[in-house]
């Protein structure tokens, strides 16, 4: 009887932590306030391809508007950056003391329901093998019950503290959360301010084996890195400093490893002729006139 009023004590603290992610036209998810009460951590798949806005409802309805900081599509977390947000921020532990056996909950946001809370068990935690100069991807996996929309939200100790990101289902009965040691390390080696790029894109597929040819720039920002860059709406980029670029995940990825400031080389094509620019990133986004 104890254990089970503590939990409820446990849970409805989270839950104020706990926001709905929605971007564009696709489904939410969930994220949880992370170091500040203005970061929010949530799962790469949650926020990919909706753009550089994305919107949060709170357990208290309110709305806040975020953007991307970064995302590794391979740890599958985003770290969001939350305009004029008053949220409080979880408590995180240490996931690498964590047992199985040991008692977990979820909290998130599925099937569109905010604030849901499921309770379980750990069943296994492990590794994945890493390649070299790659962060190694960790896993724990328990019985806790998620469904679309979880993804993202906190996995909880007997502590409430945070001790993973809830991330995927296998088979219905099984869950899988990126622990938060993981999490914080990757958080920690991000560089202090964002950069901005200043254009949206989406994948380009051609050819007679439909393969990806690149990004097309399907919009730029008045004023941003990619117009002063001389870039255009229609332009399909393919290399990023040397690097290709088959789809938005890898844009973002190479975008993670730089700082305001840098220069970086941007090349593709236009009108089916050869381009090649210079852009230099900036901290954050310039502010729309009027």
């Amino acid at each position: 009887m104890l254990l089970g009023i503590e939990a409820a004590t446990l849970a409805a603290q989270a839950r104020t932590s706990v926001v709905q992610v929605q971007g564009r036209r696709r489904g939410a998810g969930s994220g949880v306030v992370w170091r500040d009460s203005k970061t929010v951590m949530t799962n790469f798949h949650v926020i990919a391809g909706v753009g550089e806005r994305v919107e949060l409802v709170a357990a208290d309805d309110r709305r806040y508007r975020a953007s991307l900081i970064a995302g590794n599509p391979r740890l599958d977390l985003a770290l969001l950056a939350v305009e004029e947000s008053l949220l409080p921020p979880v408590t995180v532990g240490d996931s690498t003391h964590l047992r199985v056996g040991e008692l977990v909950f979820a909290v998130g946001n599925p099937w569109g329901m905010r604030g849901i809370v499921t309770a379980g068990i750990v069943s296994a935690v492990g590794e994945i093998p890493a390649e070299q100069g790659e962060q190694a991807a960790s896993y724990i996996r328990s019985d806790v019950r998620l469904a679309p929309g979880n993804s993202g939200g906190p996995l909880l100790n007997a502590r409430g503290e945070v001790v993973g990101i809830n991330a995927m289902i296998f088979g219905g009965d099984l869950a899988v959360a990126i622990p938060s040691h993981v999490a914080q390390a990757w958080a920690a080696s991000l560089p202090r301010r964002p950069v901005f790029l200043g254009l949206a894109v989406q994948p380009a597929v051609g050819g007679e084996d439909h393969q990806t040819q690149g990004l097309l720039v399907a919009a730029v920002a008045n004023n941003g890195p990619a117009a002063a860059g001389g870039l255009q709406v229609g332009d399909l980029l393919q290399r990023f400093d040397d690097q290709p670029l088959p789809n938005t995940e890898a844009l973002l990825a190479a975008l993670q490893m730089r700082t305001p400031g840098d220069t970086v080389r941007i090349e593709g094509l236009r009108g089916g002729q050869p381009l090649t620019t210079a852009i230099r990133l900036a901290a954050q986004a310039p502010r729309a006139t009027p």
